[in-house]
Order: structure tokens, then sequence, then C-alpha cells
């Protein structure tokens, strides 16, 4: 497409990375179902491996399906490159390996996923990894928490569940003090709602499963690189040392000036995705881009959806307690005034009166919504996270994490508000 870079967001989410085949004038994305492809020569294969020349070469490094929704991503976050991988959690995974190791800490906001949650504090302290777990409402606090040994600050730009709003440029502040990349996890915003690395974010994950597919058919996820942080800084040992996995290549001193710019999304997807395997299907990828034609549809209605369930369940004498950072009196609603000004997102948490027992009633009684363990479909969802999405949690770490035994967790679609309500009303009148 001519002039990407100059277009809107709108029209980025449909034809960026993509204009109509050349040789079959098909307008639509192929999706190529190939495990490999053939080499010009052993001169074109040798340059492909050696990182001489960009092309494909194995599906599991990158597929001309993916290429595209990893360009359009890119473009849609403002990054530099983007590399596309099997779930949103295999991104943040990959993340952290591509820059910490054994030895090595993060500073993390506490109010996440519970997913990454247990990650950061059960899995990776077995691989030599230690998360320091802050509050995120206090940027000094992420300062506090630094030590020599720290090489990442983690957050999410709404955390799941309980929806507290980081004030990503403060964080962004103190981690350009410390020479620290910030690592934002924006799922619950998407590029729509907030383009975190014009907060200063460095680099971006997003679970490409929630509201950029957006239907909920298919898992994947995505790391964006900012294309803006120096990585030649001696700490960050994996970039400065002779990488055994490349040929002793030195990816902050190597690479050339416009190549160092990306070095993050090369060693990502050429240490990590290649040699671990957690790669996207073009399958799947092809169904996110179909989602990202209606992103900048979907989302104001979401968003729309969520506020007036959000108000009508503030009222409800039924509802002990309502979270919705766009809700007047919400503890992020004046954070939520300056950076969601196109609204404040899909997720609505309430606190049902009666506690884990009416909890359970409500949600058995909803005939709307969908009891899943997802966000972010067009379809409204609900779930209690204090048995199911968080339940691997501690009761000291949950309630760090702001999830009480009374929280319901609702997504909320693009259905009928009306609907929508009279279900609510339903399953809290079954109570």
């Amino acid at each position: 497409m001519a002039n990407e870079t100059r277009a809107r967001f709108e029209t980025l989410s449909i034809q960026a990375g993509h204009s109509p085949d050349p040789t079959t004038f098909s307008r639509g994305v192929p999706v190529y179902r190939t495990s490999a492809f053939t080499f010009k020569n052993a001169e074109h294969a040798a340059n492909l491996f050696a990182l001489k020349e960009f092309g494909n070469i194995y599906s599991r490094l990158g597929n001309p399906t993916n290429e595209i929704l990893e360009t359009r991503i890119t473009q849609l976050e403002g990054g530099a490159a983007s590399v596309s991988v099997a779930s949103g959690t295999a991104a943040i995974f990959n993340t952290v390996i591509t820059i910490a190791k054994a030895g090595d800490e993060i500073v993390s906001a506490s109010n996440l996923y519970g997913g990454t949650y247990t990650m950061f504090d059960a899995i990776l302290p077995d691989l030599g990894i230690t998360t320091r777990f802050v509050d995120v409402h206090d940027a000094s606090a992420f300062e506090r928490a630094i030590t020599p040994k720290t090489r990442l600050l983690y957050i999410e730009t709404i955390g799941n569940p309980v929806l507290d709003l980081a004030d990503v440029a403060a964080i962004s502040k103190v981690a350009k003090k410390h020479r620290l990349p910030l690592v934002v996890d924006a799922t619950f915003t998407t590029p729509y709602l907030l383009k975190t690395i014009e907060h200063g974010a460095d680099i971006v994950v997003n679970s490409l499963t929630k509201w950029l597919g957006g239907h909920g058919t298919a898992i994947g996820g995505i790391a964006t690189d900012a294309g803006t942080f120096d990585w030649s800084d001696p700490k960050f040992e994996l970039f400065n040392r002779p990488d055994p996995n490349y040929h002793g290549l030195r990816w902050a001193i190597d690479l050339s000036p416009e190549l160092r710019k990306i070095a993050f999304a090369l060693r990502f997807r050429t240490v990590p995705l290649r040699n671990l395997g957690a790669c996207l299907s073009p399958d799947n990828a092809w169904m996110f881009l179909q989602g990202l034609e209606t992103l900048h549809v979907r989302m104001p209605r979401h968003c729309e959806n969520a506020l007036s369930v959000a108000r009508h369940l503030k009222k409800h004498p039924k509802a002990a307690w309502v979270r919705y950072p766009g809700l007047e009196g919400d503890p992020s609603y004046e954070l939520s005034r300056k950076l969601l000004v196109k609204g404040a997102g899909g997720m609505v948490v309430f606190g049902v009166k009666g506690g884990r027992e009416a909890g359970a009633r409500f949600i058995d009684s909803l005939r709307l919504f969908s009891h899943v363990a997802n966000v972010g479909d067009a379809k409204s969802l609900a779930i209690h996270p204090a048995t199911t999405t968080h339940s691997q949690l501690s009761e000291e770490q949950m309630k760090e994490g702001g999830v009480t035994a009374d929280l319901v967790r609702l997504s909320i679609g693009i259905e009928s508000i009306d609907d929508i309500l009279a279900d609510l009303d339903a399953s809290l009148a079954a109570i």
C-alpha cells in the first residue's frame, strides 16, 4: 500500500503490509501453508542464514502470512519491528529470555494476569531470573526496587483483573533514568486506545487472542520492538557478548546501525523463536488479520457498552463495588481521562454482595454471557478469577493483586446493550 506511514489508523488496520498478489492478482491475503521455502541457490541460502539478507527460510522462523500481520501490528503500534508467536504468554516469556539470563532480575507491577504472575514468581526463578513485584500506582516503587541486576521493567496498561491503569509515561521515566527497557503488556488497551510507544514503552506485548483478533477463534501473541532502546550498555550481556546461538554475533555491536535499532526483535526471532519453536501458524495469523480489519469499529462499541454496564452496576443494590477506568470516581478515572481519550476499554469488574457463593450463583445464572477463560471477544464473557484464572496464586498474592473472593470479571461484548443489561439483571436477581 502506498504511503502506509502517512495513513490513518483505520486504513492501516485494513491495508498495512499487503498489496494484491502480483502473480495471481488476488486481493485477499493468502494463507501460506508451507513448512519450508526454496532457495535460489547455495549463496542465497547462506546469506539468509547469516542475516546478510532477509527472506523466508522455514515457517518456524517466519511466514509470508505472518509477516503481513507483523507489519500491520508494527505500524499500528508505531514501532520498528514485530515478531508473532503462538500465544501472548509465549510473547512474554520469549521477551524476558531475549533480554535476561540466570542471575538477572525483573521489576514488575504486581497487578498482573495470573498466568504472567506465576511465570514471573514460580517459573522464571527456576531459570535463575528473579522478579521484584511493586505497586503499579507508585513509579518511585519501581525505582526503589531496581538493583545492578535489573534488566527490564514490566507493566500491563490495564491490570488483569482489577483494571488499575498504569501511568506508562511516569514509569518510563524511571526506566530511562536507569537505562532499562520498559516492557508493556498492552492487551487490554490495544494500539487503538493507547499507543504505549508514544508514552515511552520500548517493547510492547499483545495477546492477539483478545481484542486484536476479536472473535475468540485462535490463540496467538506478538511482541513489538519500538526501535528506540540502546542495547550497547555492557549490563545487557546477551546483546554484547559473542552469542553462541548465532555464530558469535554481538547483537548490539556487530549489526549495521539500521539493524541495531531492531536488535531485540532480531534476537527474539533468531534465538528463542528459532530454537524453542513457539511459532504462530499462518492460519491463525490469517484469522487475526480478519479481526484487525474491524478493530477500529469494534473497540468504540466495546468501550461504550462497558461504560454503560459499569454505570448500571454502580447503582445496582447487589453490587458491592464496581471498577472501570472510565467510571466517574474510579481510582483510575483521572488518569484514564488523560490517557484513554477514545475509551477506557471493554472490561468491567465488580463485587457481588454475598461473596464467593453469590458470585458462583451469578455466573451460573448468566445466559447471554459465556462463562469462559477469555476476554476481548465480540461476545460478552464472564468468569470468577479467584477460583479460575488466578487460583494458582496464594491468598497473600491475590490480596496484593486486588483479587477478592467476590470479584467477577466481565468482558463486555458488542451485542445490544439492552440485552447485556437484561442478562446481568436477571442473573443478579437469581442470587
